[in-house]
Order: C-alpha cells, then structure tokens, then sequence
C-alpha cells in the first residue's frame, strides 16, 4: 500500500491499519490526527511522538493485541515476524513456553520482543536476560520493542514509497 492510500481511506479502515501496527488505542487516535503524512520519514516520526506520549496503561493495550512468543496459533504479521520458531526444536518450544508463563506471572503481561530475524534460541536468551529485571525497567524495555515492532510493521505496509 502506498502512504498516499492510507492519507485518503475513510477513517474506520485507516483505524484498523494503523491498529494492525500498534495496538494502542491512544497512539492509534494520536496518528489519526496527524494525518495525511506528506512522507515516509513524516510518518515514523508522527510513530514515534504518538507511541512516546503514550503511558503504561497505552503500552499494556498493545502488549495485549500480541499472540505470545512460540504460539502456533500466531497469523499475520506477528506469525511472520516469530519465523525463527518455526525451526525451534521441541526442547527450546517448551523452554520458552514455561519462560512465557513465568515472565507473564512476574510482570503481569506478555514477553513483547521484535522477533524479526532472531533464532528461537536468541528469543529465549532475551527472554532468560530480561526475566531478572525490575518490573519497571522492563516496562521500559518492552514498550521499546513494541516501538520497534511498530516501525516494522509501519515498514512492511507502506515502504519507502511516498
């Protein structure tokens, strides 16, 4: 899809695009607001000022709107971007499934990570570092991998094309 499409859909569908990126609703209206972007690098830029006034509460929306790291039952993009558990072995499928749960126990929401290009085994060296910090410095680092992710999928929709 070209910027220029998204600048002219109706305001439901560009919701729903903008949500397929970031599932936050207060950084998708922010970026309603923004619109039309004039250019690719005004768009990320619009991104990211609207992803940095979100809070925690914006940021465990759009944790919420994530399938876990190893869920099979993962479709569109995010089954795209977890492609290196596809070729996990058995072992380490079940190793992040039971990291899964302890992280979600520990800090009350899902492992957010930008799974693009990375191994199984890397997620769940990530996953074993991050599982140790504090609940508020992992807030921090989750919400930037969703604002990695975000750019990703900002990314993969509308390119470089302006």
């Amino acid at each position: 899809m070209k910027l220029e499409n998204l600048n002219v859909l109706p305001n439901s569908d560009a919701e729903h695009i903008l949500r397929s990126c970031c599932g936050s609703s207060r950084w998708v209206e922010s970026m309603m607001a923004r619109r039309p972007f004039a250019s690719h690098d005004m768009l990320h830029a619009a991104a990211n000022d609207a992803w940095n006034a979100c809070g925690e509460q914006d940021w465990l929306e759009a944790f919420a709107h994530h399938p876990r790291i190893g869920d099979r039952s993962a479709a569109g993009a995010a089954s795209l971007e977890q492609a290196g558990m596809q070729s996990a072995s058995s072992s380490v499928q079940q190793e992040i499934a039971v990291l899964n749960s302890a992280y979600e126990e520990r800090f009350g929401h899902i492992y957010i990570v930008c799974a693009t290009g990375k191994s199984a085994e890397e997620l769940r060296d990530i996953m074993l570092h991050r599982i140790d910090n504090d609940p508020e410095a992992e807030i921090r680092n989750a919400a930037e991998e969703q604002r990695k992710i975000m750019h990703l999928r900002l990314e993969k929709l509308f390119g470089d094309e302006t």
